[in-house]
């Protein structure tokens, strides 16, 4: 059996893999320098919680890497459709931070918009809203 990376062949899939793109960004920043990841989000460790570290390294970026790698090389509708609603989920807790623990920010709102196009993209083409 050969191995091919599937390629995008329409719009719609082209949108979703640029989502999926951008999550293994995100994921290899926070593999190789999780501390400029943290910084990039805002977030102070403590030298004395070093393991916060191995957060970033390990379970942060494990879950990016992972589902968006999937969803590259495999580029499977059902794939697509849980890197959307991952990022979903990933927007309905902030919003839920900024309603209930005084998050209201405008790095949370730029945040917020982010997280819903990155959630968009790969739901309408899953859906089939995107040809």
């Amino acid at each position: 059996m050969d191995f091919a990376l599937p390629w995008p062949t329409s719009q719609g899939e082209w949108l979703a893999w640029s989502s999926a793109l951008w999550t293994v960004l995100l994921g290899l920043l926070f593999f190789l320098a999780p501390s400029l990841a943290f910084r990039a989000l805002r977030l102070q460790v403590k030298p004395e919680k070093a393991a916060a570290i191995a957060e970033g390294r390990g379970r942060m970026s494990g879950f990016y890497l992972g589902v968006g790698l999937c969803c590259i090389l495999l580029a499977q509708p059902l794939i697509y459709m849980a890197l959307g609603f991952s990022w979903l989920f990933t927007a309905f807790g902030r919003l839920l931070s900024m309603m209930s623990d005084g998050a209201n920010t405008p790095f949370n709102w730029a945040s917020i918009v982010v997280e819903l196009v990155l959630a968009a993209l790969p739901l309408a083409f899953a859906f089939g809203f995107l040809p």
